[in-house]
């Protein structure tokens, strides 16, 4: 697959080291010199120093024979311009573009991003899509993450295993036993920054981050049997009135009945303006570094703390205030705290900081547009270990040959790992003797360099 991927920065350089190692061809267009250098000298893509809006960079970047387009600049407005001289000019099939002002996204003027108009197929929006999975966090407390698959009907936790869990040093193959409610699969864990597939006689250990697939009503159950019996919190407060912080507050007023949300603004202009479109959140404006604001804001009642503001250091210097004030008063101690961090490098400060949660970004945005670069029974993907696996939602149509097999006699290499199954409205959680069936949705894992094998077991292409 030829992709053509305009700018050069983490997202996008991120974007191009997963997608090259995948084996799609790559070029990455970018007016850095700087940025365009470290890219030649670390990937194994085709670069080119040029502004992306340019006929005549486009044209060196081989645009006619492209068959995606991801623009992800630092401006929107030229984002949008190089999908619409993609499609003008190179008539491009698919464009991407990474959007982040709000009100481009606005609902009344989407109805512009058409062939007619403004030809964009998909819209990534940075600040939306984490919000939203800020939201999905606090819906699993004592997870790391949760994602939905399979119309929110199956789910991925990432869940820690600390001191506490009951699980740990339990052989796989003897958790059923162990525990008979615990049904779900354990696809792997991140052990020492590295992705584990494990094996039924392995066991998980204290500090690793387990990557677990479930049926989404057996969340709490789930979270329960690895330990965690946190709450889910319904006093919150926001750092930063952005627009990550004000979608999340608007999300939360829209699907939360009893959430309790403070936003504390530093900006009096930005902190008025949330407070005229937010019904039930209190903003209050003034720089969260004052210790006078935090308990203006009654930190003592609030149970999650999210640093959302676009400075790291501000974010990281918040959630250790909040975490000198739980040192201070013990009813503060299982306050949790999550960041929004940006530099990589910080997220080695985590622990000894005592932060809960870092929120990256870059990998949040990377995984809404990789979800996008297959096509077929390929729904969703989401990328776990900077794009070294993928958990994958594909759909099983008759052609395939995972039709009417058990999935012992799958033949599936131990680098794929079947997660879950959606049949109907029923959640599986195959075992050895399950057998697929046509319009079966699954969830799987699968490794960066097998997912042709997936392909092929779907009967699905990349675009």
């Amino acid at each position: 697959m030829n992709i053509i991927i305009c700018g050069a920065g983490r997202v996008g350089f991120t974007i191009a080291k997963i997608l090259s190692e995948q084996g799609h061809s790559i070029t990455v267009i970018d007016q850095s010199s700087e940025d365009i250098q470290k890219i030649d000298d670390i990937l194994d893509v085709k670069s080119i120093v040029g502004k992306g809006t340019y006929p005549s960079i486009l044209e060196k970047a081989n645009a006619a024979d492209a068959d995606m387009i991801i623009a992800v600049t630092r401006n929107d407005e030229i984002n949008m311009l190089i999908c619409q001289i993609a499609f003008s000019i190179f008539n491009v099939p698919k464009k991407i573009a990474r959007i982040r002002s709000q009100d481009y996204l606005n609902p009344k003027f989407t109805k512009v991003y058409n062939k007619e108009n403004l030809p964009i197929d998909v819209i990534i929006s940075p600040e939306i899509e984490i919000a939203k999975s800020l939201q999905r966090k606090l819906e699993a407390p004592g997870s790391l993450d949760n994602v939905p698959f399979a119309n929110n009907k199956i789910r991925l936790l990432e869940i820690l295993i600390d001191t506490n869990c009951p699980i740990k040093d339990i052989k796989l193959n003897e958790l059923t036993k162990n525990f008979p409610k615990l049904n779900s699969n354990i696809m792997g864990v991140i052990r020492d920054e590295k992705f584990i597939l494990l094996k039924k006689t392995d066991v998980m250990l204290k500090d690793d981050k387990a990557y677990v697939v479930i049926n989404a009503s057996q969340m709490i159950e789930t979270l329960t049997a690895f330990g965690h019996t946190e709450k889910i919190s319904n006093k919150i407060l926001i750092i930063g009135g952005g627009n990550i912080g004000f979608n999340l507050a608007k999300n939360l007023e829209e699907s939360f009945d009893s959430a309790r949300v403070k936003i504390i603004e530093k900006d009096k202009e930005r902190a008025e303006l949330i407070a005229s479109q937010l019904n039930n959140t209190i903003v209050i404006n003034g720089d969260a570094l004052d210790e006078e604001v935090l308990l203006e804001a009654n930190l003592e009642e609030v149970q999650t703390v999210l640093a959302l503001t676009n400075d790291d250091e501000d974010n990281l210097m918040v959630s250790v205030l909040v975490e000198k004030f739980a040192k201070d008063n013990d009813e503060l101690s299982d306050k949790r705290t999550m960041a929004l961090i940006n530099k990589p490098n910080y997220s080695l400060l985590q622990t000894s900081l005592k932060i809960d949660d870092f929120i990256d970004p870059r990998m949040n945005t990377v995984s809404c547009i990789l979800k996008h670069i297959h096509k077929g029974t390929i729904e969703n993907a989401y990328s776990i270990s900077n794009g070294e696996y993928e958990i994958i939602e594909a759909e099983i149509i008759e052609t395939s040959e995972l039709v009417n097999k058990e999935l012992k006699n799958s033949n599936l290499p131990d680098e794929i790992r079947i997660g879950a199954v959606l049949r109907g409205e029923e959640v599986i959680i195959p075992r050895s003797n399950f057998v697929f069936k046509k319009q079966d949705i699954v969830v799987l894992l699968a490794k960066k360099d097998f997912l042709h094998v997936v392909e092929n077991m779907f009967r699905i292409s990349s675009i």
